[in-house]
């Protein structure tokens, strides 16, 4: 595709390509939908999947940029209006007791992790520049990419445990990967992360101004780029470097950074209920580390038990099943969880007021609705194919 879309046509994926000096061509993918903050829809991750698909075949397309329409966000997660709609439906269906009833949250989450797991192993160099909010299901588009910005304005959070949901597209992978406990007070608290901190965990690799996005564009545009995709990685990597080494100043260590050494101690006990425990006798003056402390008293007990689960058994599983097992999650949250509660405590009612349900009824959460080789993911590749 190297016609531009056309911003006024309300297409939820802009998709056009650049031309190099050299003729070879960039992808260039914008999530275009700025009212909503560029939430992912169904339909948004089906002209993205669809589009890198149409690009990794083409000989051409030597890189892909991906990013957010207007300046608030990159991406602040999934479109949950349509999911909510759907749990509701099914919850007064004939098949409300079957966890794979609900088709949508069935071609939603499964058509998601596709697309996640295709930026992950994509065989060309993908640039996400992760600019405003980056939330969700954002963070499972920038995680997988090769080359990740983030700017000035960026927050990255995964906040899921407020809706009843967890820590989803991935982040039981990533977040089990961090240092010193980082990942699971991510996960537990959904505390939002600045730049700085999102290089810290591995969730960014640069971080440079919003405003410097076109001229990283336009030096893009004069590499010699070839038919060695290990050779345009690099080419993309020395752009990037070299942008972050002009800037005058680099950023100062974030809040999370600052408190590691007591994240750490936070998180380093061996049950839930005990990390749990700590955060509530935690005192601190400092406003990020207090807000994400308490945020855990709030959150679906359910959504905090699987989140520690979860980053449990995730070290010890490839990347593909941590996919499959997080889709079998997700669809007993959306059929028997607190995630619809959650949804419209937090967007339709807005009461703030959900009512959780006991931690014990997400005990079989983790049991798989389907036989291992019936399971709709059981294609997916079980080594990363990229070069890291």
């Amino acid at each position: 595709m190297e016609a531009r879309s056309d911003p006024r046509s309300g297409a939820p994926v802009l998709a056009h390509t650049l031309r190099a000096d050299n003729g070879r061509l960039i992808g260039v993918l914008t999530l275009n939908s700025e009212k909503t903050l560029n939430a992912l829809s169904l339909a948004m991750i089906d002209l993205l999947s669809a589009q890198l698909s149409a690009w990794a075949g083409d000989e051409r397309v030597a890189m892909v940029l991906m990013r957010g329409a207007g300046d608030k966000a990159f991406c602040a997660g999934g479109d949950l209006q349509e999911l909510y709609a759907s749990m509701l439906a099914h919850r007064d269906s004939a098949r409300r007791g079957d966890v794979l009833g609900n088709g949508y949250a069935n071609d939603f989450f499964g058509r998601e992790y596709r697309l996640d797991y295709q930026i992950h192993t994509y065989p060309k160099p993908i640039l996400c520049w992760g600019h405003g909010i980056v939330m969700g299901g954002g963070i499972g588009l920038m995680a997988g990419a090769r080359h990740r910005v983030a700017t000035e304005k960026t927050r990255l959070a995964m906040p899921e445990i407020g809706i009843g949901l967890f820590p989803d597209v991935g982040g039981s992978w990533f977040l089990s990967r961090m240092p010193g406990g980082l990942g699971l007070f991510l996960a537990l608290t959904g505390a939002a992360v600045n730049a700085a901190d999102a290089r810290h965990v591995g969730l960014a690799d640069r971080v440079l101004a919003h405003a410097d996005q076109p001229r990283v564009i336009e030096s893009l545009q004069r590499q010699p780029w070839g038919d060695d995709g290990a050779a345009n990685d690099r080419l993309l990597g020395a752009v990037l470097r070299d942008a972050e080494q002009a800037q005058a100043v680099p950023p100062a260590a974030g809040p999370l950074r600052r408190h590691q050494e007591l994240i750490g101690g936070l998180c380093g006990h061996d049950t839930l209920e005990r990390v749990l425990a700590a955060f509530a006798e935690c005192r601190t003056d400092d406003a990020w580390l207090a807000k994400a402390v308490a945020a855990p008293a709030r959150g679906a007990p359910g959504s905090l038990s699987l989140a520690w689960r979860l980053l449990e058994r995730a070290p010890y599983l490839s990347l593909a099943d941590v996919f499959r097992m997080e889709y079998g999650v997700a669809l007993h949250c959306a059929a028997h969880g607190d995630f619809a509660e959650g949804i419209r405590a937090l967007l339709i009612d807005k009461d703030m007021q959900p009512a959780w349900r006991p931690a014990s009824a997400t005990d079989h959460f983790l049991d798989s609705p389907w036989a291992p080789l019936a399971h709709p993911l059981a294609n997916l590749h079980h080594q990363n194919r990229r070069t890291t």
